[in-house]
């Protein structure tokens, strides 16, 4: 069997000319990915055929749910000796758990879930994979196919739901498709942009004889993800470089993907440029780095905002131009010429125009940009690039990331999660929901290697934190993981704390309550006049706790701890991470009015960041 190691593109035969299938990844008829083994043909179900594909494409963690249209793969997938399943509380759960082990091992999620709820339960997290570029497979189970069409019991089109939010999706009704099926799901999910594939196999082609055999032979002359970035253009890209006098490193999530944070460095050092880490590129370029100017956007560093704005080159590697790192569109970096390059050719000059656009990916393009920099400079020398960091360190003095002290006597959030950073450090698995708390772990934990920050960007979804820390504790069950949750998201998908005492799974779950949506409430005080319109979580309960998350989390069998004063933070976290049998809930009770700063408003220009209600900072881009 696999040893579930990370899939990799068998050599495949192709079509296409020289030049052009020397830069792309493997495509058209194939032999799937994964180990060079051999099974002869043997008669088996369509059921045992989906679990022994899975063996052999190296599965061994799954999570899901049984119901009537998945039954019968879950008989064969009780025998297995190679692959763990593992019982969530909710379908969601389970597409938020393969997603966050996708996120911390690099590779591929499995959730399995039954027809019609089943399936559309997992909708939200697939939605959430596609959005943030994640190779994850969802396996589902669907009517018989004779009475597809016909408004069966638990019949839902979840292909059709799902197409426009999978990067691919497929109903299989004949059992001797399912090899196939799934060797491609696995190849399509890992290669190219990563993203979620949906099988959908129907209960008759589960319940089917068929003859099993291995490797089957898939055939996608469509697909051809460019890998090489086209020599002329990275040429181009380093003159740019060459001639730029105020260049920035705008590093997105894709590098993160294409586990390019070697690769970014070299070059990074290289140029001298400044670095700018997007929410889901945290990490793949220390924070400790002297060229880290942290997080832009909406709720990023002043220095790293600033920089973008100032700056007259963009050097922008697996990002996207994102609406909440531009803001107004319009007025983003708008003296800044545009090198962008990334494995998925749609977002090129999507939204905005690339000078110098280079499709592939960043594991391949960085290489090739370091060296053709490499040659600018042993012919021209290296930029002198000490006017433009002496604008960046001043505003990197001058606006440090920080925090006011609280006026209600409860502790800071900030606090909180700079003290678990402390205790925990850059080897441990932060997983994030989505709100204050996640904008405040983006900002006050030291993030120093990739896939140490795991959390929902794109689509924002809260109650991810749980589940998906879940998911990355399966996959790297050696790290310590917190879920850092807010009280709002923490009541979504907290059933999994079940799931995770039961499979012996010792997350722990820092709970930043404020009695509020957080986030949702900030936007009110600045720009609904305070008028709170359900938000408070607590209303008219002011005197008990609902509910009381110490209680709940000791009737899920965890350690359930509160702390409410600052000065036992240090103890109540050590007594956390001393736990490693069970997993553990802390309620931190900390203030409601505390804000996320600096801020970009909704809508308008980076050049309006504040950072703090109606400050904005006072930088001279001419300086």
């Amino acid at each position: 069997m696999s040893n579930g190691s990370r899939i990799t593109p068998a050599v495949m035969t192709s079509h296409a000319p020289r030049e052009s299938r020397d830069r792309t990844e493997p495509a058209g008829e194939s032999l799937v990915p994964g180990p060079n083994r051999v099974v002869e043909p043997v008669t088996m179900t369509g059921s045992q055929a989906i679990v022994r594909s899975l063996e052999e494409l190296g599965v061994t963690d799954i999570f899901g749910l049984p119901g009537g249209a998945i039954l019968p793969t879950y008989d064969p997938l009780m025998d297995s000796q190679a692959i763990r399943h593992i019982l969530v509380r909710h379908e969601q759960g389970a597409g938020h758990a393969a997603q966050g082990y996708y996120l911390a091992t690099g590779r591929p999620g499995v959730a399995i879930a039954t027809s019609g709820p089943g399936a559309t339960n997992l909708v939200t997290a697939i939605a959430d994979a596609h959005m943030d570029s994640e190779a994850c497979v969802f396996i589902t189970g669907q009517v018989t196919s004779a009475a597809i069409g016909s408004d069966a019991f638990q019949e839902a089109d979840i292909v059709g739901i799902t197409m426009p939010i999978t990067k691919h999706s497929r109903l299989v009704t004949h059992a001797q498709d399912i090899p196939q099926a799934l060797a491609e799901a696995f190849h399509i999910a890992t290669t190219g942009r990563p993203g979620p594939v949906l099988i959908d196999i129907a209960k008759d082609a589960q319940q089917a004889q068929m003859e099993f055999s291995w490797p089957p032979r898939i055939d996608l002359p469509g697909y051809r993800p460019v890998v090489r970035g086209h020599s002329k253009q990275v040429r181009e890209a380093a003159r740019l470089i060459q001639q730029a006098e105020r260049p920035v490193l705008y590093v997105g999530g894709g590098v993160s993907r294409g586990h390019a944070s070697v690769e970014l460095r070299e070059l990074a050092e290289l140029t001298g440029a400044p670095v700018v880490t997007t929410l889901t590129g945290r990490g793949v370029f220390p924070d400790s780095h002297p060229q880290h100017l942290g997080m832009p956007g909406m709720h990023g560093s002043v220095a790293a905002v600033s920089a973008l704005q100032m700056s007259d080159l963009l050097i922008t590697l697996g990002a996207r131009f994102d609406d909440r790192v531009t803001g107004q569109l319009s007025s983003f970096a708008p003296k800044a010429r545009v090198i962008h390059a990334d494995i998925d050719p749609a977002e090129i000059s999507k939204n905005r125009t690339a000078d110098v656009p280079i499709v592939g990916s960043v594991k391949e393009i960085i290489p090739e940009l370091t060296g053709a920099v490499r040659d600018a400079h042993a012919e021209s020398g290296a930029p002198d690039l000490s006017e433009w960091w002496a604008v960046l360190d001043r505003l990197r003095e001058t606006y440090p990331m920080g925090y006011a002290p609280t006026e209600d006597g409860l502790m800071s959030p900030q606090k909180v999660i700079e003290r678990l950073d402390a205790h925990s450090g850059p080897e441990a698995v932060y997983v994030a929901g989505v709100g204050q708390h996640q904008m405040w772990a983006s900002q006050f934990v030291k993030y120093e290697r990739p896939h140490q920050w795991l959390n929902s960007a794109g689509l924002g979804t809260m109650g991810f934190a749980v589940p998906a820390a879940m998911g990355a504790k399966v996959g790297d069950p050696d790290r310590v993981v917190w879920a850092i949750d807010g009280d709002g998201c923490f009541q979504m998908t907290n059933q999994e704390l079940a799931t995770c005492l039961i499979n012996d799974i010792p997350i722990k779950v820092a709970v930043i309550n404020n009695s509020s949506l957080g986030m949702v409430r900030q936007w009110q005080t600045l720009f609904y006049e305070s008028r709170y319109s359900n938000t408070d979580l607590n209303t008219g309960h002011d005197t008990i706790r609902v509910p009381d998350f110490v209680k709940l989390a000791e009737a899920y069998g965890c350690l359930g701890l509160r702390c409410e004063r600052e000065e036992d933070l240090d103890a109540t976290i050590e007594q956390a991470l001393a736990v490693n049998d069970r997993p553990v809930v802390i309620d931190f009770v900390v203030s409601r009015d505390s804000m996320v700063w600096p801020m970009v408003p909704a809508g308008v220009s980076n050049d309006e960041i504040q950072v703090a209600r109606d400050m904005t900072p006072d930088w001279d881009e001419e300086d």
